[in-house]
């Protein structure tokens, strides 16, 4: 199969879809991989690597996209890179579609073939190709808020563990998953007054068998947010819907009640935010403030470290890929359903409940699509 690895171009995000050791294992069992020029760059990955690994260098998108059967990168595609899509050519990136409608309908009318990584899960409904980004993005979040609480970030002067008799400051992490646990293990480290905010009873007992005292697990039926919300110093937002777009769980009223200069990070602005204030951001201009309250929502957190968060996505991805490659999108994903709930959209038709919910279009059970194909 012929794979092709263009040059990310969303603003200031210096991942690439495949590292050189990826590429050599794919090269050695027969495909052949394109790597535009320089792709790699920011991430460490020199264009020598990937050759030393089999791949051929092309110098622009254009031609990667009018020769090769998969495209293979990190983050959605924009809207120029949507019109060089193929019919029948195959996207396996993040796609985070339930956030755009623009990009679905480029995608839907391209008749290409789309498998998002976020909606890929496991036998245990857990989503493997997500989370090292979540992980990534969790403790990433913990130091973007403790910078972001600076005085000279607009933030209220805190010490994000305090001092020798100085109180830390109040964490409040929304969501015990993936980002949840990682926000966690960074906040519990610098020592942090830490509540961790969840609906399920079991997964705050994990945590807490996890962390003992140096958190405080809260369940989000049995607490009152507002008053939790209002008491904290720096908000994290980590909650997520498979697919869909995320709640917004902090509302307007929520966001005035909180003290001149706490900080929000919204992890899932991904998802279209669980804060109903938040709007996407850079890494160039990551925050803004609204009723006095620093918000950090930078859509794409693990660009800023491009190597960890391109070694680590691989680890994930490449064992589909390689299924793909070796036998086909279709075989792969008829035998195992966790594969197949990554297909988003097929030919166009969407494939992804949460996706034609968030925009009220038709839904396509991707089974029956590649059953009657």
């Amino acid at each position: 199969m012929i794979i092709g690895v263009p040059k990310e171009i969303k603003l200031q995000e210096h991942r690439i879809g495949l590292t050189p050791d990826s590429v050599k294992i794919l090269h050695e069992k027969g495909h052949k991989v394109l790597v535009e020029k320089n792709g790699g760059l920011e991430a460490g990955f020199t264009n020598q690597d990937y050759e030393k690994s089999g791949a051929i260098i092309y110098d622009n998108s254009k031609k990667i996209f009018l020769e090769a059967e998969i495209i293979v990168k990190v983050k959605e595609p924009q809207m120029n890179e949507v019109k060089m899509i193929r019919e029948g050519q195959i996207i396996y990136t993040y796609l985070h579609l339930a956030a755009t409608r623009e990009l679905t309908e480029g995608l839907i009318k391209s008749k290409s073939i789309c498998i998002a990584y976020e909606t890929v899960t496991d036998d245990n409904g857990r989503l493997p190709l997500l989370a090292p980004m979540s992980a990534v993005a969790g403790r990433m979040s913990i130091q973007a808020g403790a910078h972001s609480l600076e005085k000279n970030q607009k933030g209220r002067g805190l010490l994000l563990g305090g001092a020798p008799g100085v109180e830390p400051a109040n964490i409040v992490i929304l969501g015990g998953g993936v980002v949840g646990e990682n926000a966690a293990i960074i906040a519990t480290g610098m020592r942090g007054k830490v509540f961790v905010v969840d609906k399920s009873k079991e997964r705050l007992k994990e945590l807490h068998e996890m962390f003992g005292d140096k958190i405080i697990p809260t369940e989000s039926d049995k607490t009152d947010l507002k008053k939790l919300i209002s008491e904290c110093d720096l908000l994290i937002g980590g909650v997520l819907i498979p697919g869909a777009e995320a709640p917004k769980l902090v509302t307007k009223e929520m966001i005035k009640s909180m003290k001149r200069g706490s900080v929000i990070v919204d992890v899932a602005i991904d998802q279209g935010g669980c804060v109903e204030t938040s709007k996407p951001t850079t890494h160039a201009n990551p925050t803004y403030v609204v009723d006095d309250v620093v918000h950090y929502c930078v859509a794409n957190m693990p660009g800023g470290v491009p190597r960890t968060s391109t070694m680590a996505l691989n680890k994930a991805t490449l064992p589909l890929l390689m299924k793909i490659a070796d036998q086909g999108y279709k075989r792969t994903l008829m035998e195992n359903k966790n594969f197949l709930a990554g297909l988003n959209v097929y030919k166009g038709h969407i494939t992804y409940k949460g996706v034609s919910d968030a925009f009220d279009l038709k839904y396509t059970p991707a089974a029956d699509l590649l059953g009657n194909n």
